[in-house]
């Protein structure tokens, strides 16, 4: 029996990517469309990689008890039961950037094949048939393109498109027209876009919002010489509406690369000489397989190692900036101290983040935490998938608060809770210099200054004499070193903190030999590893 996490590839994958996936994994492979196949073979892995055509849903993630990873080699998910698998706690990434060159591409090319008929032309002389008035196109040059979605394809398809000499212009809401200006694109309304122009490319996600986008009433509102491709998502193009539009002339010609339902190899509009039709190519490049199929290979590395995926769809936190992930492991680390310190979870937890960092997107500094809070609660495997479901299933409250303002330090990061009790416990930790070095700034009210290190101990007492040269002592007789130590008050006399940082465990026996010695209002031992 191999040791190694076990990865299934459902589907033909490029070898790239088994080799990007690397010796720490036992590769299997089964054929995924096959139903029969599938459910047994994913029972015992820890993560599947698939392209279209498994269907990884609520059965197959129910039958693969120890399912961590879902790795699309792709961008669309609708084959992937997302729901279900968070609800599982199981991670789905996918290759959002794999294909955007590509699938520009081809957009592109389905727009100068429909303005030059080269499809329906090169069929015709294959057939012996010489046609060259039946075959007269029009010029992209000097013609208005209307892009349905600025997005990074859209961004792409426009890049390329006004290179033809073509006058750009473009529908989406989300962004903003400065924006779309500085890309030498005018922003429309919908129907304004319909309007004018001579050809329509769709890049929007298919969503409850854009089906049927471009439907009936679009399709009167436009050119009589409109050509308008989708190689996006099936479903925005209305199918019968475009049908009749061209049937009825209120439409010139189409290049459709995705239909609403598919495989598709049955429909009316493949019947009319104007339509250029392709079956659902718009990621299907040598390249692009590649890009793909290494970056769900990374992906499944860094998910089966615990570590966040930028690229996980059911991970809050979505692409991280790169001044914020020098403070991932800071944050885990801090709620792994949190829990050691409170020794309970928290009815309430408040992860505060301030600084210049909060310029940036930090809600992953939250997950980060909250990761690191339930690592040493739960016999599970924590994930930054599953580490919410625990929050929740826990009653737990979380909240992350942010400001700008930081009085002490560049950045700092606050990890406090309520327990049960109404006790509040907090710890605060920042980063120092360039190499981020990770240090504890703060426990509750005690400002220290010591970085962190795999074991620690943090105890509480009444300050008088002797304390520091009994804890030594003892820590000596058990032959365990201190590498670092801060001692910190908020008045003479009163309640001292002191927190050591030492080479080894400290063994329980000895804490409590510790806390005894010095009538110890609280000890805590704290282990990173």
């Amino acid at each position: 029996m191999s040791s190694k996490p076990v990865v299934l590839i459902a589907e033909e994958l490029s070898p790239a990517t088994v080799d990007a996936l690397g010796p720490d994994f036992e590769i299997r492979h089964c054929n995924g469309a096959d139903r029969a196949e599938l459910l047994p073979a994913i029972a015992d892995v820890d993560a599947i990689l698939v392209r279209s055509a498994t269907k990884v849903d609520a059965e197959a993630i129910a039958a693969a008890k120890k399912l961590r990873v879902v790795a699309r080699a792709g961008v669309g998910l609708d084959n992937v039961d997302v729901s279900a698998a968070t609800k599982a706690g199981v991670m789905v990434v996918n290759a959002p950037t794999s294909n955007i060159v590509t699938a520009a591409e081809l957009a592109c090319g389905l727009l100068v094949a429909t303005a030059r008929n080269i499809p329906q032309a090169n069929t015709a002389l294959k057939n012996g048939e010489w046609q060259r008035s039946k075959y007269t196109g029009v010029e992209l040059s000097e013609k208005t393109l209307g892009v349905v979605g600025l997005g990074r394809i859209g961004v792409l398809v426009a890049q390329r498109m006004s290179a033809f000499g073509m006058k750009i212009v473009a529908y989406d809401p989300y962004v903003q027209p400065a924006r779309a200006a500085q890309m030498g694109v005018k922003l429309l309304a919908l129907d304004e876009l319909l309007e004018v122009a001579d050809f329509i490319t769709v890049h929007l996600p298919k969503t409850p919002e854009t089906l049927g986008l471009i439907g009936d009433e679009a399709l009167h509102k436009v050119k009589p010489s409109v050509r308008i491709v989708n190689a996006a998502r099936g479903g925005i193009v209305d199918e019968a509406a475009l049908y009749t539009a061209l049937k009825e002339g209120r439409v010139a010609g189409a290049g459709l690369d995705v239909y609403a339902k598919e495989p598709c190899t049955d429909s009316p509009l493949f019947e009319l000489d104007q339509v250029v039709c392709t079956p659902h190519l718009g990621a299907s490049t040598d390249e692009a397989q590649e890009k793909a199929g290494i970056a769900v290979a990374r992906s499944v590395r860094l998910a089966l190692a615990g570590e966040l995926v930028p690229d996980a769809v059911n991970v809050q936190g979505g692409v991280i900036a790169e001044d914020v992930k020098p403070g991932l492991p800071l944050a885990e680390k801090l709620g792994r101290i949190f829990t050691a310190l409170a020794g309970e979870v928290a009815a309430r937890l408040d992860v505060e983040v301030y600084g210049e960092i909060t310029q940036h997107d930090v809600k992953v500094l939250e997950l980060s935490a909250l990761k690191g809070v339930f690592e040493d609660v739960v016999d599970e495997t924590v994930s930054y998938v599953n580490a919410p479901l625990f929050a929740q299933e826990r009653g737990v409250e979380v909240r992350l608060t942010t400001s700008s303002e930081s009085p002490d330090h560049r950045n700092v990061v606050t990890v406090r809770g309520t327990l049960a009790s109404g006790e509040e416990v907090a710890v605060s930790g920042t980063l120092a210099g360039p190499k981020h070095l990770q240090k504890i700034v703060a426990v509750g009210d005690y400002d220290v200054d010591l970085a962190l290190a795999d074991h620690m101990v943090v105890l509480r007492y009444e300050d008088r004499p002797g304390v520091v040269g009994t804890v030594g002592r003892i820590l000596g007789e058990a032959g365990l070193n201190i590498a670092g130590m801060q001692v910190s008050r908020t008045e003479e006399g009163g309640e001292a903190l002191v927190v050591l940082t030492v080479d080894d465990t400290v063994p329980a026996t000895v804490l409590t030999e510790i806390s005894a010695a010095i009538g110890a209002n609280s000890a805590r031992s704290v282990n990173l590893i």
